[in-house]
C-alpha cells in the first residue's frame, strides 16, 4: 500500500474506522470454522501490526505463526491446568457460569499466533522512566491486528489462561522474550451484536461519563 506525505483522511473514512472498532470482538472456538485464512490476509494482519505505534521505534515485537496440530496440542495442555485453577477462583453460580464459557479456540481456529516482547541491552528512547511501556508497544501491534482482522472479516480471540514460561518453552523463544500475548484466528459463522460477556452479563458496560474526568480526578 502506498503512503504518501501529509494524507488527509475524510469523514466517511473516519467513520469506517469507527465503525470496525465498534464491531471489533474477541472470538471464541465454538464460533470459527475450518476454512484457512489466505496467507495474503495473514500477511495484512501482520502488515498492521508491524506499522503500530512503538516507544522509540524500537519495534520491540515478534510473532510466531503456528498452524501445527501438535504445537496446538501442547498449548491446548496448558491452558486446561490453567482453566481449571482459574474456575476455582469463582464461586457458586458465579463457578458454574464460567464452566459453561468456551474460552479458547486453539484447536477450532486454523491459526494461532503467540506475539511476543524483545528487550534490548540498552536505553530506549522514552522508555527510560517507564519501562513497562515497551509492553504497551506490543500491545498497540496486537490492537492493529485485532482491526484489521476484523476489516477482512477474520475472527481473533485472546487465549489468556495459559502458562506463559510454558508456551515460551514449546514455541522455543529466546529466553529474554516476554509473551505477551497468544491468539487464534480465522473466519466465524457470525460476529456478535455485543461483546459475548456482555450478552451473557458477566459484566455490564461502564458508562463513558464514568471514565472521563476533566484536569484532575
Amino acid at each position: 500500500m502506498e503512503v504518501t506525505e501529509n494524507r488527509q483522511f475524510l469523514q466517511h473514512e473516519a467513520d469506517l474506522l469507527l465503525e470496525i472498532i465498534m464491531n471489533r470482538r474477541d472470538v471464541r472456538g465454538n464460533r470459527f470454522t475450518d476454512e484457512p485464512v489466505e496467507e495474503d490476509k495473514i500477511n495484512q494482519i501482520l502488515q498492521a501490526a508491524v506499522n503500530a505505534p512503538s516507544v522509540g521505534f524500537s519495534q520491540p515485537w515478534q510473532f510466531v505463526i503456528i498452524k501445527s496440530k501438535k504445537t496446538k496440542e501442547q498449548v491446548k495442555a496448558t491452558f486446561n491446568v490453567e482453566n481449571e485453577k482459574a474456575s476455582k477462583l469463582f464461586k457458586d453460580e458465579k463457578q458454574q457460569e464460567y464452566n459453561r464459557l468456551k474460552l479458547e479456540g486453539i484447536f477450532e481456529a486454523p491459526l494461532n499466533i503467540a506475539i511476543f516482547y524483545t528487550d534490548v541491552d540498552k536505553p530506549v528512547l522514552g522508555q527510560t522512566s517507564m519501562t513497562e511501556v515497551g509492553l504497551y508497544s506490543v500491545v498497540c501491534a496486537i490492537q492493529n491486528m485485532w482491526l484489521m482482522a476484523r476489516a477482512l472479516n477474520i475472527g481473533m480471540g485472546w487465549v489468556s489462561i495459559i502458562d506463559p514460561e510454558k508456551v515460551k518453552q514449546i514455541l522455543k523463544a529466546p529466553e529474554g522474550n516476554k509473551l505477551v500475548g497468544y491468539f487464534c484466528l480465522g473466519y466465524t459463522n457470525g460476529f456478535l451484536p455485543q461483546p459475548e460477556l456482555e450478552l451473557l452479563k458477566w459484566e455490564n458496560r461502564k458508562k463513558v461519563s464514568d471514565l472521563i474526568f476533566n484536569e484532575t480526578y
